[in-house]
């Protein structure tokens, strides 16, 4: 069985490297688990479908996006991330990361 490991987990603090924002992660997907349309249609730089992808919540907004990994880089700037749906996700911020609200397999 072909397991990908993913190189972030919920709860950490990202920046993407593409359109320039940060932002935390909420959820993995082990592989691209969106469409066929949205994958044609929003993921114009094509990134691979069989690598891990992330939910996550956008600083300074109240969007969430859907994120290959490899458009994705740590932010070690320390700094909570401000967004209206933090608290239904995470207990608190805790050095430099969220706690998350529910355990995660």
């Amino acid at each position: 069985m072909n397991r990908n490991l993913a190189n972030f987990s919920i709860g950490q603090l990202i920046h993407h490297k593409l359109f320039d924002y940060r932002g935390v992660i909420v959820d993995v997907d082990p592989v691209y688990l969106g469409t066929d349309e949205w994958y044609e249609q929003v993921a114009r730089s094509r990134p691979p479908r069989d690598k891990p992808w992330y939910h996550v919540l956008v600083d300074n907004a109240s969007r969430s996006t859907y994120v290959a990994e490899r458009n994705l880089e740590p932010d070690d700037s320390d700094r909570p991330i401000n967004h209206p749906a933090i608290d239904q996700h995470f207990e608190r911020f805790d050095n430099g990361s969220y706690v998350s609200r529910t355990r995660s397999n």
